[in-house]
């Protein structure tokens, strides 16, 4: 019987903390805590040892391509693979910086849709039979949605919606910030909703071709809103802990062996939501 392993993006601080430390306590295999900075990653062991938990740590920074196939490299050839993987990594501007806002879409959308986009490429190919994926998205991207043109909505609901589609639509959302354009082009003043809008969607096309391309596997694939959790991101008037927040994406990674859904789905409070 192979090692099972779980790897969480992201992961020394915040919600990617809690959910390695809610995978220790109830998941039957090695946690990994990842981080971009070693040194931080390695006091987040640490602190975990002092819970009396054992996450296995391993520097991985997803803005990096080659820490992203170093990492995937490492995991096939250690176990095989990955069973569960939580791709938690993402930036956030706060409300009151003055960074011009095409700036913020670039940045934002760099870490929070093509650098998890990057992560999937690499990793979902050696995803296991029964393996389960969770991209930590946000109600945000929900709200996001709303708020853009018909046309565009309509494209980002579309069962037909293909992976280069996306990338196109995301490129066209930063490029049209440069000019100031974006709001003529059927877009919503927020980058951070914008690039959980695009990973949710993503989300939807990956499941779909898993489904198509690997149907004997039962792979889950599935986006997710923690809620609005204290974090260093989310700041201290949240009303949810990180523990809290980790709710939803442990019960997604930890969805039951032979559970068809969700799968290609939006979840929050564990409950699959309207997209």
């Amino acid at each position: 019987m192979s090692t099972k392993v779980a790897v969480v993006t992201g992961s020394n601080k915040g919600i990617g903390l809690a959910i390695v430390r809610a995978l220790c306590k109830q998941y039957q295999g090695v946690v990994y805590l990842t981080s971009r900075d070693e040194g931080r990653g390695q006091e987040a062991v640490a602190s975990m040892a002092s819970e009396g938990l054992k996450p296995m740590f391993h520097q991985l920074d997803i803005n990096d391509l080659s820490s992203i196939t170093a990492a995937a490299a490492y995991f096939k050839d250690k176990y095989g693979g990955v069973d569960v993987l939580v791709n938690n990594a993402g930036i956030a501007f706060k409300g009151a910086d003055t960074t011009p806002f095409a700036v913020q879409a670039e940045v934002t959308l760099k870490t929070n849709f093509f650098a998890t986009r990057d992560m999937l490429t690499h990793f979902l190919p050696i995803v296991k039979a029964g393996g389960r994926v969770v991209n930590v998205s946000s109600f945000v991207g929900q709200r996001a949605l709303t708020q853009c043109s018909p046309e565009l909505q309509k494209r980002f609901r579309s069962e037909d919606i293909t992976e280069d589609e996306l990338v196109g639509l995301m490129q066209q959302f930063v490029d049209a910030t440069k000019k100031n354009e974006h709001k003529q082009g059927g877009w919503p003043e927020t980058a951070y909703g914008v690039s959980k809008t695009g990973l949710t969607t993503l989300t939807m096309i990956l499941a779909r071709q898993l489904t198509k391309e690997r149907p004997s596997d039962k792979i889950l694939l599935n986006a997710c809103c923690p809620g609005w959790v204290r974090t260093d991101m989310a700041g201290d008037k949240a009303p949810k802990s990180p523990d809290e927040g980790a709710i939803t994406p442990v019960y997604l990674a930890l969805l039951p062996a032979g559970a068809t859904d969700p799968h290609g789905k939006f979840v929050s409070d564990k409950e699959v939501q309207a997209w």
